[in-house]
């Protein structure tokens, strides 16, 4: 079986369930390898000097991609001989048997003593496994950097331009209704210029054609009595 295919036995999370508790235990105790001096004996921390956000509780849900990505990235850095890797695959084989958790890891130091392993190869494999995940999501936090920036951020950019345009427009839009109201109002005026100059015009006619009548009609009356009156 290949180192990823074990890997995956060991660390994939099936059940929500699962990763809460492998969340918890996280917040818990737990130990990092300090560098020591060349004349000293290696100590531990109670907590290793990462950016625990990584493991904090998410907002998430499993994802067998996710997980895939980075058991590759442990595979790809798996460190020779038996180191935490290994621990950790004995850790799961005890898991089926019914023991203590104490107990557990205890047997599984046990085991790791006959192959060379001790404490400190565990604790400090342990931490290098840690900060190679670490590099991952810097690197994750980068291509999602990019793609917000790619779909997101540029995607606001082209809405501020429309939001822009649509403004413009609204104000060209008002401006244009203001026009017109204008030139209706001068329609209105001159409607009422054009009434008045036509009331006008038909009265000047109506009094003309009165006036006509009046003298003509005195002119007619008198040529019928000049005709009438007259030898």
């Amino acid at each position: 079986m290949s180192m990823f295919k074990k890997l995956k036995k060991v660390f994939i999370l099936e059940e929500e369930e699962d990763l809460k508790k492998a969340t918890k235990k996280s917040e818990e105790v737990e130990p990092q390898l300090e560098t020591p001096s060349s004349n000293s004996t290696p100590t531990y921390t109670a907590k290793p000097e990462i950016d625990y956000d990584a493991i904090d509780t998410p907002k998430g849900k499993p994802n067998q991609k996710f997980v895939d990505i980075l058991l590759k990235a442990v595979e790809e850095s798996n460190l020779d001989g038996f180191d935490y890797l290994e621990f950790k695959s004995s850790l799961q084989s005890l898991s089926k048997m019914d023991m203590e958790e104490e107990t557990r890891y205890k047997s599984a130091m046990a085991m790791a003593s006959t192959m060379g392993g001790n404490k400190s190869k565990l604790l400090e494999s342990a931490n290098h496994y840690l900060q190679v995940l670490s590099k991952e999501k810097e690197k994750f936090a980068a291509a999602t950097e990019s793609q917000k920036a790619k779909k997101i951020t540029g995607q606001e950019a082209s809405i501020t331009k429309l939001q822009n345009s649509i403004e413009a427009k609204r104000q060209k839009i008002e401006a244009l209704k203001k026009e017109i109201e204008l030139d209706e109002k001068k329609m209105e005026e001159k409607k009422n210029a054009i009434n008045e100059a036509a009331t006008k015009v038909q009265q000047t006619s109506d009094n003309f054609h009165y006036a006509y009548r009046v003298v003509t009609g005195q002119i007619l009356a008198d040529i019928e009595n000049m005709k009438k009156f007259l030898s």
